[in-house]
């Protein structure tokens, strides 16, 4: 088997190269990646370790694509990943990454007749309706309003039926065009197709900036010193995510390559869930159990782009596929951390500039 991972010298691509590699010796496993995200460059000789086969390459060129030959499963992890990308500059690099390059990554598997495994976002919901949820404060978090629920959402977090009329970023609408695209992709060339609407992924080799990889960028500041601030609703660091470790992800990966059949196309929202949900205020109560306080700053306005609560609702994708996050938040924050200091002078000029 031929796996090619588009975006595989970054986080998320980079990681499950090397798990698919790691379970799959006898499969080849290809990263293809143009190492334009600072701190990329630091995985390729963890996948030449590995026996991973890196190619440098973009996928908003289709050469670059054809260059790499035949393959059997495409794994779409290749993306501009801020949600904030857009705003205030030119949306081009993250329409011609986002959107043109699913087409070519899209088109190459129609000619090697490849399955599909598209990693689309939880951003792909309207910010307005997101932020018109019902929610109270609590001491360290926001809440869902207990017992409100509506269309696609409740406290369990928000589901694939969530409504999607409404503004949601260049970043997320390029992610949306793309779902369809996939599914129009699986009903016209028979193509076994499956989109994960992830919402936020972590765990070691995450090279964290603010507005993109938030778990590594609080611990390493826990442990490296530096500026953190709680940005946005009142600058108090009550904002709620879910977050699922990328090994997690990986299970289901697996599960859903196996499974695929010809012409099925099947869409889920993929995170860690209500159990692995957690404000910055409570993250922050578990970076200082293991490294060290830092002062943290308040900016209250918020970006046009963030919202105050996004939790997945898994249960579709989980009765679907038997799979549910096996790794918890507490054990994430451990392992990042003991990343962190096996390997801090690699990564404290990197991480300090996020």
């Amino acid at each position: 088997m031929r796996i090619l991972i588009t975006g595989g010298a970054g986080f998320v691509g980079s990681s499950l190269a090397l798990m698919f590699k790691q379970d799959r010796p006898e499969a080849t496993v290809i990263a293809f990646d143009n190492l334009r995200r600072r701190g990329s460059e630091l995985t390729l000789a963890r996948l030449q370790r590995a026996g991973v086969t890196f190619v440098h390459g973009d996928v908003r060129q289709p050469a670059d694509l054809d260059s790499v030959g035949p393959f059997d499963c495409l794994v779409e992890c290749s993306a501009e990943p801020s949600v904030q990308a857009g705003y205030g500059q030119s949306p081009d690099y993250v329409l011609q990454t986002n959107l043109v390059g699913t087409i070519h990554c899209l088109e190459a598997a129609r000619r090697h007749r490849a399955r599909v495994l598209f990693l689309s976002t939880s951003r792909v919901y309207p910010i307005a309706a997101l932020r018109a949820l019902p929610l109270t404060e609590a001491a360290t978090r926001l809440e869902m309003s207990a017992g409100a629920a509506g269309p696609g959402w409740s406290a369990q977090g928000i589901s694939a039926d969530f409504p999607l009329e409404g503004s949601r970023s260049i970043y997320g609408a390029t992610k949306l065009c793309s779902e369809h695209l996939a599914e129009e992709y699986a009903a016209l060339y028979d193509l076994p197709v499956v989109v994960n609407r992830c919402g936020v992924l972590a765990g070691p080799w995450q090279m964290g900036k603010v507005d993109q990889g938030f778990v590594s960028l609080w611990c390493a500041r826990h442990l490296f010193g530096g500026p953190l601030a709680y940005i946005g609703f009142g600058g108090q660091g009550r904002q709620v995510r879910d977050v699922l470790h990328v090994a997690d992800l990986y299970d289901l990966v697996c599960r859903q390559i196996d499974a695929m059949r010809p012409g099925r196309y099947s869409l889920h929202t993929v995170g860690g869930g209500p159990e692995n949900a957690l404000s910055l205020c409570e993250l922050t109560a578990l970076a200082q159990a293991r490294g060290r306080a830092v002062e943290i700053g308040s900016r209250p306005e918020t970006h046009p782009a963030d919202i105050p609560w996004y939790v997945t609702d898994i249960s579709a994708v989980s009765a679907a596929t038997g799979w549910r996050p096996r790794r918890s938040i507490a054990t994430l924050v451990d392992e990042v951390f003991e990343w962190l200091r096996h390997n801090e002078e690699m990564l404290r000029p990197v991480l300090l500039g996020g």
